[in-house]
């Protein structure tokens, strides 16, 4: 991957355009029901603000981080919800200037860190680079669901082989999180990236190959969109069940999107 401070460009640049599609938004268009059950688009850019603050202490104050999980106690399965719910009653001027603030302070916190410092996180530790990729990853997933929300197409960019990356990474942690043993062998994946040039990982004769386009494999990884309605292809029955599991995101596997929801 790339190193931290292009990835940290592609992390600015991301929320840049998902700002350009959020600032020109009325009050109460703020309010939009999104694909995510129960949430607005003001709960999406609150849960975005929350996690970049949260994701500041990580890695400026790892353990001020670790005494709010521990105090939070139960309630950290929860307290993302909350915290979304609780950002969305603010005025949406209040909200952007909140979030404005808040990733900058992340970007200085993880620009701060030193070389080979492993972040606390809610899953495995990470160092900055692995935690500046999970932000880019995340924002663009909840990018879409405002893209969605708003019947936007947004125009694919190469920072998408930042959240492929991390899809093909959480590989293992997808079956995991199914309760399912991850196979032995490596697996294949061969993406076309928006410039027509080809993204691979993994050995290039492993038996399990996946192939398609970056855009469709990061919406199939992100669960924005369900697998049927992606231009995804399989090979070999391990890489076959990937594709109706994998999960980019920490936390527990989501309902993902309907089939055919998006056409």
């Amino acid at each position: 991957m790339a190193d931290l401070e292009v990835l940290l460009g592609d992390l600015t640049e991301e929320c840049a355009d998902l700002e350009r599609l959020v600032s020109p938004l009325a009050p109460p268009e703020w309010a939009r029901a999104t694909p995510a059950p129960g949430w607005s688009i003001a709960h999406q850019i609150g849960h975005l603000t929350w996690t970049d603050e949260i994701a500041t202490i990580a890695a400026a104050d790892p353990e001020e981080f670790r005494r709010l999980v521990t105090e939070a106690g139960p309630r950290a399965l929860t307290f993302v919800d909350e915290a979304a719910e609780q950002a969305a009653t603010a005025t949406p001027a209040d909200l952007l200037d909140r979030w404005r603030r808040g990733r900058a302070s992340l970007v200085t916190a993880l620009r701060a860190v030193p070389l080979g410092v492993k972040l606390p996180w809610f899953g495995p530790p990470m160092s900055a680079a692995s935690m500046t990729t999970a932000r880019v990853m995340e924002i663009w997933a909840h990018g879409q669901d405002v893209a969605d929300a708003l019947g936007v197409r947004r125009t694919p960019t190469a920072r998408l082989r930042t959240v492929a990356h991390i899809g093909v990474r959480t590989r293992d942690f997808a079956y995991a999180g199914h309760g399912k043993t991850p196979p032995s062998a490596q697996f294949r994946v061969e993406l076309t990236a928006p410039d027509g040039t080809i993204w691979t990982w993994g050995p290039e004769d492993a038996v399990q190959r996946v192939t398609g386009p970056a855009l469709d494999f990061c919406l199939l990884v992100t669960q924005r969109r369900h697998p049927d309605d992606l231009a995804i292809a399989a090979q070999g029955d391990d890489a076959t069940e990937w594709l109706t599991i994998a999960q980019a995101f920490a936390g527990p596997a989501g309902a993902g999107r309907s089939a055919g929801q998006f056409t």
